[in-house]
Parts: structure tokens; C-alpha cells; sequence
């Protein structure tokens, strides 16, 4: 098992300071390019990105869905031409969608694309997010509808008519004239109870959080036990932030400016909004610093700075490109196979990523270089942020 690497779209907008959705909130683009550090996604700036990314190795990259970022069918789609080898992650929820539509989409974009989409099936965590989609239903119901959703998809992808009758849809007749070639894999993320067993059922790969490793052990464990009941096999990921330089005192001299540009209303507020939502993973990625700046580094090389005011990922692989490569290296000793990495900003860091650490991990014998190169790369379905 060798470590696949996945790049990030700041499809929200980027910048040189932890800028998140926020920062397009009042949609006022012109407002947003005034404020000191911050870059609109405008197409132009994501292709400098992706392109980066395909020549750096980099095998995909994740683009987020929600209401502060660009629609991410449309515009990685717009950004498959200007690349030749990158896939892309795109980002969706099952609750807006019908899964028959999806399907049929999925299916359209692999031949546009000639196999390059990676679905990343998002089944939402935050009520008020999710009703500004017209959905309205729990937590553990929402959870319940992706279960329904996936199987529905994969009832249509194979070539025949499906019927389906669920609690929350009813499919007669179901089937994509043309079935994608080849068949998106899915990764898939979720913390709670009700996540676990879809997982189990649906996921090709798991993806989590950048906890710390023995948390990740735990979940790793947890996974696989229930995948086992349903007689599959699922592999693993984590989502991180990446801060890597020559030395470790640059890269923390980097963490450490990125706090500084944070005052305290701005970290009070974020984690206010934070603690409202039903995630579970998101209660787990703000447990690991509790809102305060002290002992932000909760494993070597692991930093909690990010989650302090961006939700979804929190933690960031910080040090030297080794130091970076040895972390990644324990993750991958548990059973970790993929890495979704993102920094600030997403140009840059992917640079100081693709020419520090993907040698180091190159040297180790971690990296399958023909993956990098438009290998086959499985197609992935995640927890979006």
C-alpha cells in the first residue's frame, strides 16, 4: 500500500491568513478583494492551482460544496480544461439532488472527462446550512437518506433499469443509458453512530480528520469492524493542513504568524458558530484545543492552530519536509492510504509540499509515482470540508 496524495480548491476563497467562508459572506467580491491577504476564486487563480497540483503529483483535488463557494460541478469541469491528468473530488449533497440525476451526471462528466471525477458525497452537519438548501431533516435522518442515495446510485449505474422504494425515495425504472467508465469509488466520511454503519455499507475508502494518530487508530478500528459485518473491505484517509519548510523553525515561524492574525473576538466567534453543530467530527476537531492558543500541538508535528477559526479540517502536519513525511508515515503505518492536504495559501504551500515532502516520501518508497502521473486513481466520496 502505497500514500496517495490529494491537493485542496479554495473554491471559498484563499489567502495568507486562515481565511475561510467568511470571507465572501456579505457577497460583495469587491469588498472581499479590499481586505489585505485575500484572493477570490475567480477561474483564472483555481487553474494556477490545479495546474500546480498535476505537476507536482498531486493525484486529485478535493473541492468543497456550500454556500460560500463556487458550485463545484461547474467549475472543476471548467478546470478539467486546463489540465490534462488532475481529477477532481467534486463536492455534492444528497439531499438537493435526485440520486438518479447524480448518477446520470457522474456518468456524463467520467466521459467529458475521460475518468477524471471523484465524487464527494456530503451528508451535512449543520442544519442551518442544510435548510438553506431546502432540507429540513435531522442529523441522524440525513444519514439515513445518504444510505438510500448510495445505493440508488449504484442500482443505476449498472446498465438496467432499478427500482427502489425507501423511506425517502422511490426510484422506478432508474438507470444511466451510458454507465460511467470507469465506476466512481467512494470514499466517505462521518464521526457518529449513524455515519459508521453507511460507511460500512457504502465507502471503498473512509475518509476522517487529521486527529491524532491513536484517535485515528480508534476510528480505523471501528470502520473495518462494522465493513466486516457486511462482509467488504474499506480503505482509509485523513483531510490535514500542511505547513512544511526546510527547516522546522521556519514552518512554525509560519503557524505562528497565522495566529497572530487572529484577535480573540474572531477566535470567540468562529468557535461560538463552531459549537453549534451537530458534527461530530467537528465536536472532536474542537475538543482538541478547546478554544484556547495554549498546547496547540497535540502530537508531533500535529498542530490544532487551524480549528481555532475554520471548520471541517482543523489540524495541520507542521515541520520540516521530513518531520512532515515522518507524520505522514505513522499515519500510513495505521492503514492510512490517502491524504487530502490543503495550506495557506493553496498555491504556494503546494509547492513547498510538492518539492519538500513528495521527495522525501519518493525516497522512502511511500509514493507510487505512475499515480501522480494519471494513474488509476480510485474516485472518492468524503466528508466535503
Amino acid at each position: 500500500m502505497t500514500v496517495r496524495l490529494h491537493w485542496f480548491l479554495p473554491t471559498g476563497g484563499d489567502g495568507r491568513t486562515l481565511v475561510d467562508r467568511h470571507a465572501y459572506a456579505s457577497n460583495d467580491l469587491g469588498a472581499a478583494r479590499r481586505v489585505s491577504g485575500v484572493r477570490a476564486p475567480d477561474i483564472e487563480y483555481l487553474a494556477q492551482i490545479a495546474k500546480a497540483a498535476e505537476q507536482l503529483g498531486f493525484e486529485a483535488v478535493l473541492t468543497p460544496t456550500g454556500t460560500w463557494c463556487e458550485d463545484a460541478w461547474l467549475t472543476t469541469v471548467a478546470l478539467a480544461q486546463h489540465t490534462e491528468r488532475l481529477k477532481f473530488l467534486v463536492a455534492f449533497r444528497p439531499g438537493v439532488i435526485s440520486p438518479t440525476l447524480a448518477a446520470q451526471m457522474a456518468a456524463t462528466y467520467q466521459r467529458v472527462t475521460r475518468g477524471r471525477l471523484l465524487l464527494n458525497v456530503v451528508t451535512g452537519g449543520d442544519s442551518t446550512e442544510q435548510r438553506r438548501f431546502g432540507d429540513h431533516l435531522d442529523h441522524d435522518r440525513r444519514y439515513a437518506r445518504t444510505d438510500e442515495f448510495l445505493t440508488v446510485v449504484r442500482g443505476v449505474w449498472q446498465g438496467k433499469p432499478f427500482d427502489f422504494d425507501g423511506t425517502h425515495y422511490q426510484v422506478e425504472g432508474g438507470l444511466a443509458a451510458l454507465p460511467p467508465d470507469p465506476v466512481p469509488q467512494v470514499f466517505f466520511g462521518g464521526s457518529s453512530p449513524a455515519a459508521g454503519p453507511v460507511a460500512a455499507r457504502h465507502a471503498d475508502v473512509y475518509l476522517t480528520w487529521g486527529e491524532p494518530p491513536a484517535q485515528v487508530k480508534e476510528k480505523i478500528d471501528w470502520i473495518r469492524s462494522l465493513a466486516e459485518r457486511e462482509g467488504r473491505d474499506v480503505r482509509f484517509g485523513v483531510r490535514l493542513h500542511t505547513i512544511s519548510r526546510d527547516s522546522s523553525a521556519e514552518a512554525w515561524a509560519v503557524a505562528h504568524r497565522l495566529l497572530d492574525d487572529l484577535d480573540p473576538d474572531t477566535i470567540a466567534a468562529a468557535q461560538s458558530a463552531l459549537g453549534r453543530s451537530e458534527s461530530v467530527g467537528q465536536q472532536r476537531m474542537l475538543a482538541l484545543h478547546g478554544g484556547s492558543r495554549d498546547s496547540l500541538e497535540i502530537h508531533p508535528n500535529l498542530w490544532a492552530g487551524v480549528g481555532l477559526v475554520r471548520g471541517g479540517a482543523g489540524t495541520a502536519l507542521v515541520g520540516s519536509h521530513a518531520e512532515v513525511a515522518d507524520l505522514i508515515e505513522e499515519y500510513h503505518a495505521l492503514g492510512v492510504e490517502h491524504f487530502v492536504l490543503s495550506g495557506y495559501p493553496h498555491l504556494e504551500e503546494a509547492y513547498w509540499f510538492g518539492e519538500g515532502v513528495i521527495p522525501e516520501l519518493a525516497g522512502r518508497g511511500l509514493l507510487d509515482r505512475a499515480a501522480g502521473a494519471g494513474g488509476g486513481a480510485p474516485l472518492l466520496v468524503a466528508s466535503g470540508r
